[in-house]
């Protein structure tokens, strides 16, 4: 096995370094991009240092990766609106046909020779415990790793970003939650290269606990804390899902027993049909109920949080009122091949919350508990309530308190998610207000009309893999 996981490795490392031409090129362009930025800042009342962060600094990206990172470190006592004004400006000026993103606060993202260009400003501060904005510590990240990585283990992290793009759990963005490229490059760090990655990955028992600079001050109910060497108190691996940290353990037992390069290529399956669907729920015998509308205007980041708040507030709700869901997801639009639809000037597209249930009707009446009978004064109340009900059957005894069976407010899902009870459970604030304005609801094999959009995610939905 030693000598197959090596041939696969040597293959896999061979295939996403870099060229010295790439390597190259790309410098060539964020030197440029830096330069210009420098331009810039010589024209504001304030003076700012130009870095380049991220993995094509540390040298970690994989072969293909267009990507340039610039930030503009601009002195902590700079007020957050002057801030981000100067930080606008600067991008801008440099890509003046750019646009401008969203994270904590405004940047400028945009294209240069082909490669795409995020020009971010931050703070200048002393020490990654002082930041004032969540980006500060990344020049922090940067330097720290240049200082750590040599080119063999720069190869051995592309191996393990492309192992993690592979089996899909690499980003950490809120709508995957795997693993960003910092956590992956701490990661082999730790242990010394990919294979003792993975081979360590394979016997974890989360949670599991790593902290390179024996600094941490703090404690974390994550599955998995790495302890952030330039901040004691962060945890680079807040984001994780508990479901990624599970794919990476199944995947890396996976290659280890049967090395292969198929593992480090991301396999999306061929997106489902409208007969494939129907096909599907009627194999299942279940009731899938949708609710397809238009996803709010916002970014990702925030767009996914509130999907899922969304999703848990209607499945608990319903759970409560005794309809069995077997399982859920939501979705945003993708176009034919599966990727992410995005007008990025008008973020048109569409979401959907899918719920199956394998109970999705319920009787007329429910049952309804009261208080024991000797608790008097609680029992009494209960009783009298309901004894004059001409509606409900009790009250009765049974065993050794009140019972009465009344009638059930909703007796179908689908009676519950198309009425105003949905606004009525903890939804996402963005997510109500989309819903407000109108949505569609599909149930059983009517679902099939989402193979236009969603095509990929319901055939991952319906034939789910690690």
């Amino acid at each position: 096995m030693s000598d197959e996981l090596d041939v696969v490795v040597d293959a896999v490392r061979a295939r996403v370094s870099p060229t010295d031409d790439e390597r190259a090129q790309l410098q060539r362009v964020a030197n440029a991009v830096m330069a210009d930025a420098e331009a810039a800042i010589a024209n504001l009342p304030v003076e700012a240092d130009v870095v380049q962060v991220g993995s094509t600094a540390r040298g970690t990206w994989t072969a293909g990766d267009r990507d340039v990172d610039v930030f503009v470190c601009f002195p902590p006592s700079l007020d957050r609106e002057q801030l981000e004004e100067y930080g606008l400006d600067v991008g801008h000026d440099v890509l003046p046909d750019g646009r401008e993103e969203y994270a904590e606060h405004p940047y400028v993202v945009g294209e240069r020779e082909g490669y795409a260009v995020d020009l971010v400003p931050c703070y200048a501060v002393e020490d990654a415990t002082e930041i004032q904005s969540a980006v500060d510590r990344t020049p922090f990240h940067t330097r720290y790793l240049q200082a750590r990585l040599d080119d063999d283990s720069a190869g051995e992290v592309r191996v393990a970003k492309q192992f993690l793009k592979g089996i899909g759990v690499y980003g950490s963005d809120l709508r995957t939650r795997g693993f960003s490229g910092y956590l992956t490059e701490l990661l082999v760090l730790e242990y010394g290269g990919f294979r003792a990655f993975v081979e360590a990955v394979a016997d974890w028992h989360p949670p599991v606990r790593l902290d390179p600079e024996d600094h941490g001050t703090e404690t974390f109910d994550d599955p998995l804390v790495v302890i952030d060497p330039t901040d004691p108190e962060r945890n680079v691996a807040a984001v994780l899902s508990v479901a990624n940290v599970a794919t990476l353990q199944h995947h890396a037992r996976d290659l280890l027993a049967e090395p292969r390069a198929s593992l480090f290529t991301k396999d999306d399956p061929d997106p489902f049909t409208t007969a494939d669907i129907e096909a599907a729920v009627s194999r299942r015998g279940t009731t899938p109920v949708a609710l397809r509308f238009a996803a709010p205007d916002v970014v990702d980041d925030q767009l996914w949080p509130q999907l899922r708040k969304s999703l848990s507030g209607l499945c608990s709700e319903l759970d409560r009122r005794g309809f069995e869901i077997l399982r859920s997801a939501a979705f945003v639009e993708t176009d034919s091949r599966g990727e992410e639809t995005l007008d990025r000037e008008s973020q048109e597209r569409d979401a959907v919350l899918l719920l199956e249930f394998a109970v999705a009707e319920r009787p007329a009446v429910e049952r309804h508990e009261g208080p024991p009978v000797h608790v008097r004064e609680h029992a009494s109340g209960f009783f009298q309530k309901y004894d004059d009900d001409p509606e409900v059957a009790g009250p009765f005894i049974d065993d050794d308190r009140y019972v009465v069976e009344r009638p059930r407010a909703v007796t179908t899902a689908t009676g519950f998610l198309s009425s105003d009870a949905v606004f009525d459970v903890g939804l996402g604030p963005q997510i109500e207000s989309a819903l407000e304005s109108g949505y569609e609801v599909l149930v059983g094999t009517d679902i099939a009309t989402l193979a236009d959009g969603f095509g990929t995610d319901l055939a991952s939905y319906f034939a789910p893999k690690p």
